[in-house]
């Protein structure tokens, strides 16, 4: 599958299906047993140490969980973004500059909460940590964002909210956003484009639109 810079990908698919596997592997945290990857033309399965690091700095992750260190603050939480940015000495000892600073207390105020900044994560809501989260990974300066079930914690309205972030983020920085999602309503609604896995493999890729009954059972039903 090729996935042009800038656009907006759905994947949609049950648990198992192989969507969370898939974005692993484009940034490493799984290794693939077979195959290339390519990301802006450079074969990445082979990268390690300097340039490994390299391109996982190009490449924000924004996790179900929130991943976020709960009895840390927010605005720490967020610096750990321009970790792969820093010196390796610098980021050992959490040395940001004044620049780092600015680049975290910017994607906060983007993401609505910069008044949160000196509060620890885990008194925020599950929709302010993914705001959070999103935010760390906006201070990457990312080229590419994976969100690996985003949504999947949040209520319907906050999960809406949080796919309207990311929708904006995506047109207005023209950032290669890929979602994995298990509401094919969401996929519909925020995309560009759907991948559609069962069992490991692709059985759909197309607009949006395209998903008729019988894609829906390609991609749900025995």
């Amino acid at each position: 599958v090729t996935i042009p810079e800038g656009q907006l990908v759905g994947i949609i698919g049950l648990s198992g299906a192989g969507k969370s596997t898939f974005l692993r592997c484009l940034n490493r945290l799984v290794e693939p047993s077979a195959g290339q990857v390519l990301v802006g033309g450079q074969e990445v399965t082979h990268l390690r140490g300097t340039e490994l690091r390299r391109l996982r700095a190009n490449m924000g992750m924004i996790f179900q969980q929130f991943n976020l260190v709960r009895r840390l603050s927010v605005l720490t939480n967020v610096l750990t973004g321009r970790l792969g940015r820093v010196p390796v000495v610098r980021s050992w000892f959490h040395l940001f500059s004044e620049e780092d600073l600015a680049i975290a207390f910017a994607c906060l105020a983007r993401m609505g909460i910069a008044e949160k900044a000196y509060q620890r994560a885990d008194t925020l809501s599950g929709g302010q940590q993914q705001r959070v989260a999103i935010a760390r990974a906006l201070a990457q300066q990312p080229r590419i964002l994976l969100a690996d079930e985003p949504v999947a914690s949040l209520d319907p309205e906050t999960s809406r909210l949080v796919l309207e972030d990311l929708r904006t983020i995506n047109r207005e920085d023209g950032i290669t956003t890929l979602i994995n999602l298990h509401q094919l309503e969401y996929a519909r609604e925020y995309a560009d484009r759907v991948l559609g896995f069962r069992r490991g493999e692709i059985v759909f890729d197309g607009p949006p639109d395209g998903i008729d009954d019988a894609v829906y059972r390609a991609i749900y039903l025995s």
